[in-house]
């Protein structure tokens, strides 16, 4: 990921290595589309996202995060999140982000949330807000539910992005999670392609066919991608890099269901 910094356990490291994979790594469900299983065992996710230059979804991201901080001496555990994106509904718990404890201190890390996820940790406080280059976010708990909401200032006002509770999730928790995200009819992730990247200048995310890069001051453009156009977006636009037979059956995939809605 190109990180060069310090080895020890500290904020600094911390921020820095949240900071490098959220660049270098990006959001996507390739695999998903193309009817392939998950694996989430270390060396898969490893050979994938790192040797290969692919991408993932908040399991494969945070997995392979979690193993690389706990690497360095952070004390890391995972929790689990039901995502809100503005809507009030009450959804199951499908995402994956981490809790590292540091100095005393309790700090939300999340490099798994595609294009509209954090770019740095956050204390675990209510109240918390930051500025993260040009975006803006905010922890609150909730107290009737127990739980926090992480929170991000848009163009009409804060949203909830997620909400998440206490209890400490394992990998064998986010197997089951994870099966279900991949494979259930009803999963965002089954019918069209899904590919994001938070970065400090822009958000670029690709529903289907349909590209959007939105800035901080919320100007954004948009535009449609031919099916034969997507392998030199992924790579140029994500990071993401396709093998020849994966390009032509991503190709193949964009043309027959890219624009699902």
């Amino acid at each position: 990921m190109g990180y060069e910094g310090d080895r020890e356990p500290t904020r600094d490291v911390l921020r820095g290595l949240h900071a490098r994979h959220s660049a270098s790594i990006g959001f996507e469900n390739v695999d998903v589309v193309l009817g392939r299983p998950i694996p989430l065992d270390l060396e898969t996710l490893q050979t994938k996202m790192i040797d290969r230059h692919r991408g993932g979804y908040c399991y494969e991201h945070n997995l392979l995060y979690a193993a690389a901080l706990e690497r360095f001496g952070f004390r890391v555990s995972g929790l689990g999140a039901r995502v809100r994106m503005g809507d009030d509904r009450l959804r199951p718990v499908t995402h994956a982000l981490l809790k590292v404890e540091l100095d005393g201190e309790d700090f939300i890390t999340d490099v798994g949330f595609g294009a509209s996820g954090l770019l740095a940790p956050l204390p675990l406080r209510d109240g918390t807000e930051a500025r993260q280059s040009g975006w803006t976010f905010a922890l609150a708990h909730e107290k009737k539910t127990e739980a926090w909401a992480l929170r991000s200032r848009t163009e009409d006002g804060w949203i909830d992005l997620y909400a998440f509770g206490p209890e400490r999730r394992y990998p064998v928790d986010y197997a089951v999670f994870n099966h279900y995200i991949s494979t259930h009819p009803r999963s965002p992730f089954v019918s069209r392609l899904v590919v994001q990247r938070p970065l400090p200048d822009r958000r670029s995310v690709l529903i289907g066919r349909e590209l959007t890069r939105t800035r901080p001051d919320w100007s954004s453009e948009v535009r449609e991608v031919a099916p034969e156009e997507t392998p030199e977006v992924l790579e140029e636009e994500f990071g993401i890099t396709l093998s020849g037979a994966d390009a032509e059956a991503v190709v193949a995939f964009q043309g027959k269901v890219g624009d699902v809605p």
